[in-house]
């Protein structure tokens, strides 16, 4: 900004030593716009001694814009132009708009002031981070302010969501043990879900939350944040006064002394209306005007539809909880506090945990562990389990297929190999088979069941297994009957 002196100097070069415009600007350091804004408020320099510009012929497309669109910015406006034969660069056209833009009206605010009881302004405060464990959420304040007291209720929520936004309410009335009958929001989508002009939809359970404590809901025009700038106020205040250079150890600790801090610091500053009293003061003139809290608060719970899967747990809040076995593939009902979460079938609460604020946690009831089937198989089955079958063989007696007694539970692995088995077993009945006279033993030697039974069973008193050779039977052996398929050699059919 140039000063008188600065002004007046420039002046006395340009009169008196005859300096150019771009020579003082350049011995004082000045802009030579600069300059020549100067000369011409002075009256020196007129319109007819400056250079044209390569705007000029633009200038009337470029003003009625301008009329029209007050707010377009300098890069699309030189577009228009240059599809209209303008061939400036962009950073000169900028400093040329800057020169022609009209300047925005000054907008004129009126002090307001509220009757007791009539008034409260509410809005969140982001604050950074917190830790629950090794996760981060956000921490969010939820700030409510009177009107004309100026009382602050500040609360701590690792979130700001519509239950966190409700639970504030309900622990502001309770604080102050009485409502107001309006409140003010900005468009915050806790409120207000959508909103066209003066058609405001609001949330339902905003709705629900003001009819219980009979106040109106009101958000203010949309860019006016000047409209609650007493909540706006507090939330500075509260950062600068409360917040800054403060330690706690975890989201309790710090409510507490958020709970202090209004009670005490908050409470005893001065009162902007009159600093000869206090906002305690002011409060005390205040309360009896709240609206009387009605007989019970009102239900602040998140409610969330969950499907139970494979595994007896439900997903909420990216933990998993446990709920029975027996519900496993069902639909239920998640509804959480700030300190629990009860799962509810119907009217019936079928699991109570504790509410966990950390990601990935497994949230177990040891109740419903000890109740699924398997387990309790498990258990009544410990220390009674049958001794496995012995694999010795009685001396003498014929030693069973491999495989023999061994639990199968499908043959799709096997069948492969069963042509395999049956051949190697028919080949050694064929050799343990004692031939006839006249009779041709079975190919199949005592795999077939029709030779199986010839043979004598373990324990009967058999012989010892014969050799492998071709020598007829021995004493005692085994006397193979004919197939019924095949006939005797030398025979013929009838």
């Amino acid at each position: 900004m140039i000063t008188t002196e600065q002004e007046a100097l420039i002046l006395r070069l340009h009169h008196v030593e005859k300096w150019r415009v771009g020579t003082i600007a350049k011995q004082l350091g000045l802009h030579h716009d600069a300059v020549r804004r100067v000369l011409k408020k002075a009256g020196v320099l007129s319109a007819s001694q400056e250079r044209p510009s390569i705007i000029d012929t633009f200038l009337p497309f470029i003003l009625e814009t301008l009329k029209t669109y007050p707010t377009i910015t300098a890069a699309r406006l030189h577009e228009m132009v240059k599809e209209r034969g303008y061939g400036g660069r962009p950073s000169h056209f900028r400093h040329l708009i800057s020169g022609i833009r009209p300047p925005r009206p000054v907008e004129a605010y009126l002090r307001l002031k509220t009757l007791p009881g009539e008034e409260a302004q509410a809005d969140w405060a982001h604050f950074g981070k917190i830790l629950f464990g090794k996760t981060e959420r956000p921490l969010w304040a939820f700030v409510m302010v009177l009107s004309y007291s100026r009382a602050i209720f500040l609360k701590f929520y690792p979130g700001a969501s519509g239950f966190f936004f409700v639970l504030g309410h309900r622990e502001a009335f309770a604080h102050w043990n009485g409502s107001v009958r309006t409140v003010l929001y900005d468009n915050l989508k806790s409120a207000v879900l959508e909103r066209r002009g003066d058609a405001i939809h609001f949330h339902p359970q905003i709705l629900a939350l003001a009819a219980h404590y009979r106040f109106e809901p009101r958000p203010v025009a949309i860019a006016r944040g000047n409209e609650k700038g007493r909540v706006e106020r507090a939330i500075r205040y509260v950062r600068d006064s409360f917040f800054e250079a403060r330690r706690w150890k975890g989201l309790e600790d710090l409510n507490r002394q958020a709970f202090e801090w209004c009670e005490g610091r908050a409470m005893d500053r001065p009162w902007p209306e009159d600093t000869s009293l206090t906002v305690r003061d002011a409060f005390e003139e205040e309360r009896p005007k709240l609206i009387a809290l009605p007989g019970d608060p009102f239900p602040a719970e998140e409610i969330e539809e969950v499907t139970v899967g494979k595994r007896p747990y439900v997903r909420f809040d990216r933990n998993d909880y446990s709920v029975p076995h027996t519900l496993v593939g069902r639909t239920l009902v998640v509804s959480a506090s700030l300190e629990r979460v009860r799962i509810l079938d119907g009217a019936e609460v079928v699991a109570n945990h504790s509410r966990s604020f950390e990601r990935g946690q497994v949230i177990e009831d040891p109740r419903h562990r000890g109740t699924h089937p398997r387990e309790e198989a498990s258990t009544e089955g410990a220390g009674t389990r049958p001794p496995r079958a012995s694999r010795s063989f009685e001396p003498g007696a014929p030693r069973p297929p491999r495989g023999a007694g061994r639990e199968t539970r499908h043959l799709g692995g096997h069948a492969p190999a069963a042509p395999r088995r049956l051949r190697r077993r028919g080949a050694r009945g064929r050799h343990q088979g004692v031939p006839q006279e006249g009779r041709t033993p079975s190919p199949c030697g005592a795999a077939c069941p029709r030779e199986a039974q010839a043979r004598p069973g373990p324990g009967a008193g058999a012989a010892p297994r014969p050799s492998r050779g071709r020598a007829g039977p021995g004493p005692g052996g085994p006397t193979p009957k004919p197939h019924p398929l095949r006939r005797p050699e030398g025979g013929h059919q009838s």
